[in-house]
């Protein structure tokens, strides 16, 4: 039963000893065969989109050289900006891959010192960030990918939203970490879509107001791998829904 709640939440969980009466020996059979299929699944999954994506450099430098004989100067611009918006999807989607094969270690780390930490880098940035300081919160984590996650998130509010606020809250059920900004909000009917890799509802692509569009869906990817998830609400009617806990 532990090893099936580790493996469940994303923890590196060797096979179990097939040990024990005939019906224990055939559970633990099954889960480790589970185990086995599940990691190899994953990890081809994972190699054949980073051998695609790594492929697509070489046709997005064959189209740059045929960009050069482009007369127009009006529609040598456009095909440039179309090429370095697919360039930076594929550094974007190949950063990712490559901290996904790490196969980083689980270990117990302070919740809110990461937090502090990653709004204390942002705020160098320029970011306004306003953390709510509370007692520690020990969890056992992936502290590189969850502090990346934590980073799109709150640098995704602080950019579309002008100013954010994080706050930690705790039940007997699970830790909340809590992210509201001061933006416009988000329709209805994009609040899940925005989720969805490569998508932007600020259209322009360009780097001052955003990046790819894999922020949120690499946020949420990471938070479930840990066991948990991402909800996305415009305040007003996300505080009525979760009894004031915020958007």
């Amino acid at each position: 039963a532990e090893a099936t709640s580790r493996f469940g939440l994303g923890e590196a969980v060797e096979d179990l000893p097939e040990e024990g009466p005939l019906e224990v020996r055939e559970t633990v059979r099954a889960f480790n065969l589970m185990r086995g299929r599940l990691d190899r699944y994953v990890r081809d999954r994972t190699t054949m989109l980073a051998a695609v994506s790594h492929d697509l450099r070489t046709p997005i430098t064959s189209l740059r050289l045929h960009a050069e004989l482009v007369e127009n100067p009006e529609a040598k611009v456009k095909i440039y900006a179309a090429l370095d918006e697919m360039q930076r999807m594929i550094e974007d989607t190949l950063a990712f891959i490559r901290e996904d094969m790490q196969r980083e270690e689980t270990r117990k780390v302070d919740l809110n010192a990461l937090i502090d930490s990653v709004a204390a880098d942002l705020a160098e940035l320029g970011h306004d960030i306003e953390v709510t300081e509370s007692n520690r919160v020990l969890i056992i984590c992936r502290p590189v990918a969850l502090r990346r996650a934590l980073r799109n998130l709150l640098e995704n509010a602080a950019t579309y939203g002008t100013r954010a606020s994080v706050r930690t809250e705790r039940d007997d059920a699970a830790i909340h970490i809590v992210i509201e900004d001061e933006g416009p909000g988000i329709p209805e009917e994009d609040l899940e879509r925005v989720f969805d890799p490569f998508v932007r509802l600020e259209a322009s692509r360009n780097r001052d107001t955003g990046g790819s569009g894999l922020g949120l869906a690499i946020a949420r990817s990471i938070v479930r791998g840990h066991g948990g998830g991402v909800l996305l609400g415009n305040r007003a009617k996300f505080a009525l829904q979760s009894r004031g806990k915020g958007a």
